[in-house]
């Protein structure tokens, strides 16, 4: 055993082996093993020589020993050594590992809770998560739970038992990630991760606890590798959960590996973290970087370089061609799902190589024929729908049908979209209408409607339902969607309300029992509800302006909840939240003056650079029309306005005329319009137009403006006819319902319909 700690390396061990194979017990055979995996754990991964240990006589020596000894062994020993085993790459079918499976199953009631969770994370090592054995473990742990005072064993079992939890068990095992997190080191920040990682698995954002793991983890940011950093955001992205001082932070200790992440495994990871929310010159160095080191990347390394590219919308040809060959000649080492997301980015990024996309179209093509994964046929599906290929409608059509039955809600949307693209393609379909394809959207209408109709629990079809849209899904299922939504109406509470808000507002669906459930629910437990969920809670009420019987309260308790965490708020949170207050006439002092002063805007602009394109773009429009509706509705705030150029802008989209004292049009100007002063309405230039006339703006509502099941008009043109009047127009609103019907169908009967809306409305 003195022999054996102190080798200090993989030869000098075997040679110990070698020599005394005769004397080997059970202790030096759990020993050997043990060592070799720590020997190649505290090497990169580029350096490890696992395939020389695997092969090498001695190590066949201790397997041997190993498998013979195996009723000997004691719990610890028993499962440490499966664990070394499975690090050191031994094919789970081998016999040495399936004996250690099955003797562990015999002794799980007995094991101490350290070994189970090891044993666990052996189990999840080979893809058995929703085995029976698994079950077994999740049971124990659930027995167990109030004597786990280790938070690394309690997030072991978390993710490890991850995909078999009610809702209770996942209550549960949250409460007790939250206890333990309080009382841990500070400098462990692997288990708040890894707590992350289980919400992730799950897909809950349990706000709070994120947030307790998050206060860990910024902590820890200094002694963060690109690596990890890259983990966690990519978790964070996956919750939708911006923090915008961990990503501050990140971002500024990423910038410092810059110079020291040169070999290409962190480079990778420092590059997919950093690139997405760098600044240009940033993004420059990096990719010039990526360029020196393009040739050595490994095929997983290829493909996620290339999806940071899409990310960051680069035009780099260069690193995209290098990125591209090292694909193309790693193709046959992906799986189905990489093979996916490698099509899927290099059409986005509309990178033209007809070589690589006939390969990687034969490529989803042979994984089709042979897959019978349901969600891997829709993707392979939909990616396959996305290419300017031949037809492959006896391939596809017969796949597609198989797994129908077993689709969510999401996956029938997905088909449905692919289906359209088939007919468009199909020129037949000009002429008359192929069975196969009505057939096809038939089924999944019925499946549809069979899922909603089944439904039970609402916190799932809420997840089906939360990445849904376009025509199929809004003519074929809305309304049956909306039925069973208000048949579960019970189970709004205060843990789904956001998600309801979010559903609504995305449909534009007027659903006033839903709404007002969500508003007695909000009111009723407004403190059980985390302050960032009061935005898509609210969000209903304001863009489909409506104004529950509850209105007022609503908006009091929310907006005292907001105001008791304005602290806590993302920057670009607490704007889009004030925004959504302004549209429904509601300003807010104190929300609306912290917005606007410095510190906060200097905080908003050091956010706004780590966020997408997308959020950014969002984010600064939001900020300008609340700046706008503040300046207009709220004067006594003396908030400057600092967005001129957009509402010059936004003005010359307007349709405006000028009526005298009569009612007749005067001739029309630019430079009669109106204009919003620096500090409020102040400039309007009565003396420009003659005495008595009146500006008029005729605003086209189209069907946008309008909730999609009845003319109830929504509230952003709402607040735009508001901001219209107090610069002293007279506004003439045109649905596009009256203005597109069958009676103004000439050009003559549309003019008299003007002339009535403008004239008459206005007349005194």
């Amino acid at each position: 055993m003195e022999q054996l700690r102190v080798c200090s390396d993989e030869d000098e061990l075997f040679d110990v082996v070698a020599k005394n194979k005769a004397k080997l017990m059970v202790t030096h055979v759990s020993q050997a093993v043990g060592m070799l995996w720590e020997f190649q754990k505290e090497k990169p991964q580029i350096l490890r020589t696992v395939e020389l240990i695997k092969s090498h006589p001695q190590f066949l020596t201790l397997r041997v020993l190993a498998e013979n000894k195996i009723a000997v062994m004691d719990d610890f020993m028993l499962v440490d050594i499966l664990y070394s085993i499975l690090r050191l790459n031994i094919d789970p079918h081998d016999s040495l590992i399936q004996q250690l499976i099955s003797e562990a199953w015999l002794r799980l009631d007995r094991f101490q809770m350290s070994s189970l969770s090891k044993f666990a994370i052996c189990l999840n090592d080979q893809n058995l998560q929703q085995s029976p054995l698994m079950g077994n473990i999740a049971h124990i742990v659930d027995q167990r739970l109030s004597s786990i005072d280790d938070i690394r064993v309690l997030t072991t079992f978390m993710i490890s038992i991850s995909s078999m939890l009610s809702t209770r068990f996942r209550d549960a095992l949250i409460e007790r990630a939250e206890h333990l997190l309080d009382t841990m080191d500070a400098t462990n920040y692997n288990s708040p991760r890894r707590v992350v990682q289980f919400l992730r698995n799950i897909k809950y954002s349990h706000r709070p606890l994120l947030e307790k793991c998050n206060k860990v983890l910024l902590s820890n940011v200094p002694r963060l590798d690109a690596e990890n950093i890259s983990i966690i955001l990519g978790l964070y992205q996956s919750l939708q959960f911006h923090n915008y001082d961990f990503r501050l932070a990140a971002k500024q200790r990423l910038i410092e590996l810059l110079d020291t992440s040169t070999d290409p495994n962190s480079f990778t990871k420092l590059f997919i973290a950093l690139a997405p929310m760098a600044t240009r010159d940033i993004r420059e160095r990096l990719e010039n970087a990526a360029l020196l080191v393009a040739d050595e990347l490994t095929a997983l390394q290829a493909l996620t370089v290339t999806e940071a590219l899409e990310v960051i919308e680069s035009r780099n040809l260069s690193l995209l061609n290098r990125t591209a060959s090292v694909i193309q000649r790693n193709i046959h080492v992906y799986r189905p799902v990489e093979v996916a997301r490698i099509t899927q980015t290099f059409f986005f990024l509309q990178y033209q190589s007809p070589e690589l996309f006939t390969k990687l179209r034969n490529t989803l093509v042979d994984f089709l024929r042979r897959s019978f994964f349901p969600y891997e046929i829709i993707m392979l599906t939909r990616v396959l729908s996305m290419l300017p290929c031949p037809r492959l409608d006896n391939i596809m059509i017969p796949r597609v049908n198989a797994v129908i039955s077993q689709c969510s809600l999401n996956d029938l949307n997905t088909l449905s979209v692919v289906v359209a693209k088939w007919v468009r393609r199909d020129s037949s379909y000009r002429h008359n209408t192929p069975s196969k394809y009505v057939c096809l959207l038939q089924a999944l209408n019925r499946c549809g409607q069979e899922r909603l109709q089944t439904a039970d629990r609402l916190d799932l079809l809420l997840e089906e339902l939360k990445y849904i849209s376009g025509e199929w899904f809004e003519q074929m299922l809305t309304k049956e969607t909306m039925a069973t939504l208000q048949r579960m109406i019970d189970q709004i509470n205060w843990t789904n309300v956001h998600e309801m808000g979010l559903f609504l507002t995305k449909t534009n669906h007027l659903c006033p029992p839903l709404l007002d459930r969500i508003a007695t629910v909000a009111i009723k437990d407004i403190d059980k509800i985390h302050h960032s969920a009061i935005y898509s809670t609210l969000m209903p009420f304001t863009f489909l302006n409506y104004n529950t019987a509850q209105a007022d309260e609503l908006y009091d308790v929310c907006i005292q909840h907001i105001t008791q965490h304005i602290s806590s708020f993302d920057p670009h949170l607490l704007v889009f939240i004030a925004y959504s207050l302004a549209v429904a006439d509601c300003f807010p002092e104190v929300i609306i003056k912290e917005i606007f002063s410095v510190d906060f805007l200097g905080k908003l602009d050091s956010q706004i650079e780590t966020l997408s394109n997308t959020l950014n773009m969002r984010t600064r429009q939001r900020l300008m029309m609340l700046n706008r509706a503040v300046c207009l509705e709220c004067p006594e705030f003396q908030v400057p306005w600092f967005h001129e150029r957009y509402c010059q802008k936004l003005q010359k989209r307007n349709f405006e005329c000028m009526l005298d004292r009569r009612l007749q049009s005067l001739p029309y100007s630019e430079a009669n319009t109106l204009q919003i002063s620096t500090s409020s309405v102040e400039n309007i230039r009565d003396e420009e137009i003659p005495p008595g006339a009146q500006r008029v703006a005729v605003d086209f509502l189209d069907s946008k403006t309008f909730c999609k099941n009845t003319h109830h008009i929504k509230g952003e043109p709402v607040m735009r006819k508001r901001h219209l009047e107090i610069l002293g127009y007279r506004v003439v609103q045109i649905p596009h319902f009256e203005w597109n019907s069958m009676e103004l169908s000439t050009q003559d009967a549309w003019k008299e319909y003007l002339k009535k809306k403008i004239f008459k409305e206005l007349s005194p």
